[in-house]
Formats: structure tokens, C-alpha cells, sequence
């Protein structure tokens, strides 16, 4: 069976390359990556040791004749889309290329899926596009029912694209599901992203910046359970089902900061700048629905944590 990964040469698409190769042994995966700043062959090394179980194809995925070729090279029996751009900043800066990518591009994904009879469509969201939950322990966590209120560029772009499924799979039968994930952490992550700036900032004995007064609250989930959950709803998840992935490590980002120091021993020089325009105070999703498929996180967030920062430090130090 061959599967296409779009996006599999970046943070958590190359990690679930690894996974799948690893676990199933009669599967072929097709990366499908158009390399930008966050994808790097650096991350498929592993999966190129595979020989022919794994082909590299560079393309975008808003490129319709790529994408067709690659179906018909391929005939691919599910697809998996972890392509999209994904930093919230950059998405206040210049929002075209995150519709561009996030939608447009699904739909090319889905319209090849169609003309070829993919039997499974998998889309990879966040949990964003429920925007913003209530702060307290009175909170309801989201469910996968919850209206979507994404409250910047990125996380539109990416309710844009679960609509869009949703809509393929009842207008034309497309066979699908959806992800939403809380933050994921691990290893391969670019270092624009919250733990890897904080971890190169220590390690160089700079300040470390947070927004506003750094009292925002993120779940996190280790890239290993990330790419088991997806697995898990590819295999068990019912057809035109979306499903909800918490870490159930909820930190405040100040806190977070805090931790990145103890765990490198680095002085906490602590830096509040002015916070991100709509920034969201808190998110925060259910997981009941996944964790009847049998699914739970198996990762301790303290160990995941260290382990993720140490990587961090050795790959800034090395590069220093």
C-alpha cells in the first residue's frame, strides 16, 4: 500500500514518516514537500535509509499538475496533509500565502483524491480554530461540535480548510477525517516556534521574550503521541469523524520560559514585549471522542520536555 505524505519533510510530518515505516512494514510512504524554510531533507534521513519504501517528490501543493503526476505515479490509498503554513506572526504579516497553501491547497489534495478513489483523505488541523477558551477552572474544554472562532490569519485558514473537507465529504463523498491537536513539541520543530527560541535565547545568554505578560496557557502534546494519534484515527477513526488530540499539559508560557531555564540551569532573564495583535489567552479541547478509539498519551510531559531541550541545546550549541 502506498501512502502520500504532504508536508512529511517538516516537523510533525517527517516524525509521522519515521512512524509509519517503522510500524508497518508492507507500506510505501511518498513524501510530498515543496521544501519552504520549514521543511528540510535534513528530516528524512532516516526515512531515505527505507530504500524503495520511501520516495521524495518536490512539489506544492497548490500545483495542480505536480500533485496529479504524483497520484498517477503513485496511485497513493491514503493521504495524509500535514502541509500548511503554520506561524501565527507570519500569518499577521502577509495572510495570502497561509490561504494560498492552507485551502487552495487542500483542495487540490482532495480533488486528486476524488479523480483517483483514494480510500482515506486525512486532514491535519490545531486546536485554533475554536479560538480562544475561557480562562479558570470553570472552562469547558471544546469539543469536536464546537463552533470555530479562529481569531487570526493561521487559524482561519486552517478552519477554511476543515470546512472545506467537510464539505467535500458531503457534496461529493470524499472519504475523510480531521485532526485538531494541541501544541506539539519534539524535535525538527524550525526555530521560530515557542521552545526552540526560548532553548537558542538560554543557551546564548540572551533575554527570552514573551508576549505581553506571558500569562497565556498552551496544551502540549509530544510529537511521538501526535503522530500515533493520527495514525490511530486513520486505522480505527470513523469516515467523515473529526477528532480532538490534547496533551493534557497545560502550562502558562511564562511558566514554560521558566521551565527552560531549570531544566539548561540558565538564569532567567525574562523579557515582556508587546503582545501579538488578537492573541489568544487560552486553548483548550476535549479528547473523550479519540480516547474511545483507545488511544492515550503515553509521553510524560517532564520527560518530553527535558528531552526536547536538550536536543535543542546540543543542535544550537553545535551550530554556535
Amino acid at each position: 500500500m502506498a501512502m502520500l505524505v504532504a508536508g512529511g519533510a517538516g516537523f510533525i510530518g517527517s516524525h509521522f514518516v519515521d512512524f509509519m515505516l517503522q510500524k508497518e512494514h508492507d507500506l510505501k510512504i511518498v513524501c510530498f514537500d515543496c521544501l519552504t524554510y520549514a521543511g528540510s531533507m535534513d528530516n528524512l534521513q532516516d526515512a531515505k535509509s527505507y530504500g524503495d519504501r520511501f520516495r521524495f517528490i518536490l512539489g506544492d501543493i497548490a500545483d495542480r499538475a505536480t500533485v496529479e503526476k504524483a497520484f498517477q505515479e503513485e496511485k497513493p490509498e491514503v493521504v495524509v496533509n500535514f502541509a500548511a503554513e503554520s506561524h501565527v506572526d507570519r500569518s499577521i504579516v502577509s495572510p495570502k500565502a497561509f490561504l494560498e497553501t492552507n485551502i487552495l491547497g487542500t483542495q487540490t489534495l482532495m480533488d486528486a483524491c476524488l479523480r483517483h478513489g483514494t480510500k482515506r483523505f486525512h486532514q491535519v488541523s490545531t486546536d485554533e480554530v475554536y479560538g480562544e477558551a475561557q480562562i479558570g477552572e470553570s472552562a469547558i474544554a471544546f469539543s469536536e461540535d464546537a463552533p470555530l472562532k479562529p481569531g487570526n490569519p493561521y487559524s482561519a485558514s486552517k478552519a477554511g480548510a476543515d470546512l472545506l473537507v467537510m464539505a467535500y465529504m458531503r457534496t461529493f463523498g470524499l472519504k475523510a477525517t480531521i485532526s485538531r491537536s494541541s501544541n506539539v513539541y519534539g524535535s525538527r520543530q524550525y526555530p521560530e516556534k515557542l521552545i526552540p527560541v526560548l532553548v537558542q535565547r538560554a543557551v546564548n545568554g540572551m533575554t527570552l521574550p514573551l508576549y505581553g505578560d506571558g500569562g497565556q496557557m498552551r496544551d502540549w502534546l509530544h510529537v511521538s503521541d501526535a503522530c500515533k494519534a493520527i495514525a490511530f484515527i486513520i486505522e480505527r477513526g470513523s469516515e467523515g469523524e473529526t477528532y480532538n488530540m490534547p496533551g493534557g499539559n497545560e502550562i502558562r508560557n511564562i511558566d514554560l520560559a521558566k521551565k527552560v531555564c531549570s531544566v539548561l540551569g540558565a538564569e532567567e532573564r525574562i523579557e515582556f514585549v508587546e503582545d501579538r495583535k488578537g492573541h489568544d489567552a487560552r486553548y483548550l479541547i476535549d479528547g473523550q471522542k479519540i480516547k474511545k478509539l483507545g488511544w492515550r498519551v503515553e509521553k510524560p510531559f517532564d520527560d518530553g520536555f527535558r528531552e526536547t531541550v536538550m536536543q535543542y541545546m546540543r543542535l544550537f550549541l553545535k551550530e554556535a
